[in-house]
């Protein structure tokens, strides 16, 4: 019913800059806070950063500093911009975004994955 679709991932060298992009679509009333997360081999799902309807942000202590979450309301899109990239930044990355339903019930969706490989 809703989707979200996922660009940007690539390999970079460390000390190198991405941009991810994630935009919604599909059926829904409104959409409540976005995020990222990021999963590497054999360890568990965590958050990168999030960002509320109203621009609030939080991230994960191993990325604040070189992170930036944002939003454009207007096309349903959010963004991770990072910059000077690590080895251990490489993961696979996903978009998270929590939704109000048309008869205003909240529900999630995950998106596909792109993979951020950073090299040393």
């Amino acid at each position: 019913q809703v989707q979200l679709v996922e660009s940007g991932g690539d390999l970079v060298q460390a000390g190198g800059s991405l941009r991810l992009s994630c935009a919604a679509s599909g059926r829904y009333f409104r959409i409540n806070a976005m995020g990222w997360y990021r999963q590497a081999p054999g360890k568990q799902r965590e958050l990168v950063a999030g960002i509320t309807s109203g621009g609030s942000t939080n991230y994960g202590d191993s990325v604040k500093g070189r992170f930036t979450i944002s939003r454009d309301n207007a096309k349903n899109a959010v963004y991770l911009q990072m910059n000077s990239l690590k080895p251990e930044d490489t993961a696979v990355y996903y978009c998270n975004a929590e939704f109000i339903n048309t008869v205003l019930r909240r529900f999630d969706a995950w998106g596909q994955g792109t993979l951020v490989t950073v090299s040393s």
